[in-house]
């Protein structure tokens, strides 16, 4: 009976949760981010404002609802991979398969995209999973969390996505970069200091 209890209200919380998001993505996509209070979410809900607070600590997370589930699933990549599977490889095939499929013309990328406040916040979120990543890359090295080959590289994976969404071809630009962070700048002309004619003679 207890189970069927608990079961039923984490039901209705899904239900409240998904009910303000849904809300919360209409408002603000018919009127702008800006343009729109938490207090007009929760009646749109129809739940009270501490409800609201209660599931969404705060206006952003309406728009960043699934914020926990990346991060779970991002550290799952690299300490769930296939045995043998380099990490760098795992967590590249993660990026390729989560970051860059997400169509330009979708409501939420739209809304995000067109928001300043939202733009810095969806950087910030996702930054803050350099830590959880660098943890989870220590434990599959045997090197400290605090080893600055661990945390640069925790850095510029999560830096990856960002910068091959600007690429015709996204997924094959994160592919060129995670080759890049593996074999390091040996393998381009910047090696050699590149010809770019103003160099001196030996």
């Amino acid at each position: 009976m207890a189970e069927t209890t608990t079961g039923r209200r984490e039901r209705k919380k899904a239900r409240t949760r998904q009910a303000l998001a849904d809300a919360a993505l209409r408002l603000f996509t018919e009127r702008g981010f800006d343009n729109v209070g938490v207090r007009e979410v929760a009646e749109a809900a129809d739940v009270s404002l501490s409800t609201l607070f209660k599931h969404f600590p705060s206006k952003e997370a309406l728009v960043f609802d699934l914020d926990a589930d990346i991060e779970s699933a991002l550290v799952a990549a690299v300490r769930d991979r296939a045995p043998g599977q380099p990490v760098l490889h795992a967590l590249r095939d993660h990026l390729v398969q989560t970051r860059t499929a997400l169509r330009t013309d979708e409501p939420m990328f739209v809304l995000v995209e067109s928001t300043p406040a939202l733009r810095d916040a969806a950087r910030r979120m996702w930054s803050r999973h350099e830590k959880a990543l660098a943890a989870t890359l220590a434990d599959a090295t045997g090197l400290p969390p605090d080893d600055l080959a661990i945390t640069g590289l925790a850095r510029f994976a999560l830096e990856i996505p960002s910068l091959a969404s600007t690429s015709a071809d996204p997924a094959q630009a994160v592919r060129d970069l995670f080759a890049l962070l593996e074999q390091g700048w040996a393998t381009t002309p910047l090696a050699g200091g590149g010809d770019h004619g103003g160099g001196r003679n030996g």
